[in-house]
């Protein structure tokens, strides 16, 4: 019998994220996506080791030959404990980082066994995402114009006073010429729409409503802390030629079909936890003082409803004598 998760498996998995955002922190603004992501994951990995859990990564860096670590369907964790589905982004936002702007996290989520969303050979899907505030249901096939309208009536104002969180891609041009013409203001992110679906299902961040055609894996992580947070998140699997379209339909996904939060996410005991690299709507960046740094992080379980902002100091002195140079 598989054992079922009965602690707050999330208080174990934040000392993961801010592992990741300390290691990579070093390298903002300098221009080097690669050698940030490279030191999130190396410290991601090297902590999930020591999480008393038998996790498999559905969601992870890529498939093993892409991947040396956190690849899909790698065995994370001491393999002893709860069996759980993992979800992993150890750097969301590497161009963020880079470039040193806002909004960079790491990123961990878990679930039971078997009820995590694998997209298979689906990179995108098409997104709305918005809080807990609405009632009405999201409708990917209604017409933005028609949502934009529900959600102003829902909130009690006008579709002028909304802000639209999305992606700045060419393959919004239309879209957001419509929500334009519609009279609602729009708020363009260059990376990170993790973030940006907790900023629409987030009190206070001025965001209303998530649209865009973004990452599969981060649809499936942004599910995780709507199932903590609250609020509608809907996707459609967006393949990006035929090619994949076929690999899709091949392997048996129904490329209509509108997914739910419970479709991506199908255990009611979610765990998620987010540490800030950079600052952001969400969480403080990492920030250093003299012998150490500070973190700051969001830490969520379904089950108990319980979200915690936590904040951290480390010594990094320490942490090298304990974990080598990867935090120094």
């Amino acid at each position: 019998m598989v054992e079922a998760p009965d602690r707050n498996l999330a208080l174990e998995l934040v000392r993961v994220t801010e592992a990741a955002a300390l290691a990579c922190a070093r390298w903002v603004g300098f221009g080097d996506k690669v050698a940030a992501d490279r030191a999130a994951v190396d410290a991601m990995r090297h902590m999930l080791a020591t999480v008393e859990m038998d996790g498999v990564v559905v969601i992870g860096e890529g498939e093993k030959d892409e991947a040396p670590m956190l690849f899909n369907g790698e065995r994370i964790g001491t393999h002893q404990g709860v069996a759980v589905d993992v979800a992993v982004d150890p750097l969301e936002g590497t161009e963020l980082v880079a470039r040193g702007q806002p909004n960079a996290l790491a990123v961990v989520a878990a679930s039971e066994s078997g009820t995590m969303f694998d997209p298979g050979p689906c990179v995108y899907m098409e997104k709305l995402a918005c809080g807990a505030d609405i009632e009405e249901q999201l409708d990917l096939d209604a017409p933005m114009e028609e949502t934009l309208e529900m959600i102003a009536r829902a909130k009690g104002g006008r579709v002028r006073d909304l802000m639209v969180v999305i992606l700045d891609r060419p393959r919004h041009e239309e879209m957001v010429g419509r929500i334009r013409k519609a009279g609602a203001r729009i708020r363009f992110i260059a990376h990170g729409d993790v973030a940006g679906s907790m900023m629409a299902a987030t009190p206070d961040t001025g965001i209303d409503l998530l649209w865009g055609i973004g990452g599969t894996p981060e649809g499936v992580l942004s599910a995780a802390a709507f199932k903590c947070l609250g609020g509608q998140l809907v996707g459609r699997l967006w393949p990006r030629d035929e090619d994949e379209a076929k690999r899709a339909r091949d392997a048996g996904y129904d490329l209509d079909k509108v997914l739910t939060v419970d479709d991506l996410i199908r255990g009611e005991n979610v765990f998620f936890a987010a540490t800030g690299v950079t600052d952001g709507d969400l969480l403080r960046g990492v920030r250093y003082q003299r012998g150490g740094a500070r973190t700051q992080s969001l830490v969520m379980r379904s089950k108990s409803g319980t979200v915690r902002t936590l904040q951290a100091t480390h010594s990094l002195e320490k942490l090298a004598a304990v974990a080598g140079e990867r935090y120094r």
